[in-house]
This record gives C-alpha cells, structure tokens and sequence, in this order.
C-alpha cells in the first residue's frame, strides 16, 4: 500500500524515527539536526553543555526510558494501529528511548507517527506503565520518505540489525 495524499508520485514508504520525551536534545554529545543542519551527509550539530543544561532544567516530565514491559506495549501498538489502519508495516525496532518503523500507508508520515505516539502513550498508562498526563515522546521526529525499493530494504535493514543487537527484556516480552 502506497501513500497517495496529494502525490502524483507517492513514496514506496516511510522511514519514521521518533525519541521518548527528555533522551535526546539538539546539542547532544550523539548528534543532532535543526531545520538549518538537515541536508543530507551534512555535520551535526556539535555539543553544547550550556544548552543542553538549560533544557534539562526546563523539562516539565522526567525524562522516559522504555523497559521490557514497556517496549512491547509500544510495539504491540504500533502493529495493532498498522492492522486497524491497513498500513503495511515493513520493519520496527523499539528501544530504550526511541522507535524506527518503516511503513507503507495512505497517510502522510507526519499522521502515521502521530497515531504511533497516542495509541502508545494510551496503552502504556492503560497496562499501568506509564503515569496519566505524563509526556512520552518528543513534540515530532524524523519522517523520511523512501522512494526505491533499494532505499526500502536499506531502511529495513537498518532497522532490524543497526540498532545494536536484542535489549534484556525483549525476549520474554515481544510476542
């Protein structure tokens, strides 16, 4: 299934990226992008401890890190939202503090990630993992549309082994 939301040409699907609130800011020591550092194979932003201070200090939730119990309520989600969607799911990696997923839909990938956040915020105060009112997820994340089968694959490919190996947990929780 293809996106077709006012494209002539749609992408053959979507590479969404997206942190769990408070994990990683513009300025960290890993690596960022802004909308003037964005291009691709173009440097990161560089580490500012100032900054990255100043933001830590202004938080309004604590920061959330996934566990075992929680990175399968999350992916569960995203797999039950695909099905009720009818979006094609092509790869997920759920982590400490962040998701990729790649996924061909009828929506724009802005929506998709969205659905993503709320479906998965619900289930995880539902399931007793997360606090009511408290923020998971970043305001947005990356949406990257994918144009070719090969720019597909490597999408996937990065998804399933580019995320350093299966997480304590993992094993007795994902279904």
């Amino acid at each position: 299934m293809h996106s077709s939301r006012g494209l002539a040409n749609p992408p053959l699907a979507f590479f969404i990226s997206y942190h769990t609130y408070g994990t990683w800011h513009h300025f960290d020591a890993r690596g960022s992008v802004d909308p003037q550092h964005n291009e691709y194979g173009s440097p990161t932003l560089s580490k500012d401890p100032e900054w990255e201070e100043a933001r830590s200090s202004s938080r309004k939730d604590p920061a959330v890190t996934l566990d075992g119990p929680m990175r399968a309520v999350v992916e569960r989600t995203i797999r039950e939202v695909c099905e009720h969607r009818r979006w094609n799911l092509r790869a997920i990696a759920v982590r400490t503090n962040h998701v990729h997923a790649v996924v061909c839909g009828d929506a724009t990938p802005e929506r998709i990630m969205n659905d993503f956040k709320a479906w998965s915020t619900r289930r995880l105060t539902e399931a007793g993992l997360l606090k009511q009112g408290v923020r998971a997820w970043v305001r947005h994340g990356s949406t990257r549309y994918l144009w070719k089968d090969t720019h597909v694959a490597a999408a996937c490919n990065y998804v399933a082994t580019g995320q350093g190996g299966p997480l304590a947990g993992d094993g007795e929780w994902i279904v």
